[in-house]
């Protein structure tokens, strides 16, 4: 038996985000001016052993240590 987590990582507020300018204009160049700003970000889908002790804690270790920045970037944890 298996679980499903997803790891949506951010930028932090204030982080200059070149890959969401470079969108953004592209969005405008393409004639979609109707929107605003754009964000990039990324997620990761994880299936863990549904029986894993502590499975919240080992996410957050590896959001923290591998899947982020914690210097520029938040992260936040679904279960699907």
């Amino acid at each position: 038996m298996s679980s499903k987590k997803t790891v949506y990582v951010r930028l932090k507020e204030g982080v200059l985000d070149p890959q969401g300018v470079t969108i953004n204009k592209s969005l405008k160049q393409m004639g979609y001016d109707d929107f605003i700003s754009v964000k990039f970000g990324k997620f990761f889908e994880l299936e863990v052993k549904a029986d894993s002790a502590d499975i919240d804690r080992k996410i957050k270790e590896v959001s923290e240590k591998l899947l982020s920045n914690p210097v520029i970037e938040t992260f936040t944890v679904e279960n699907n």
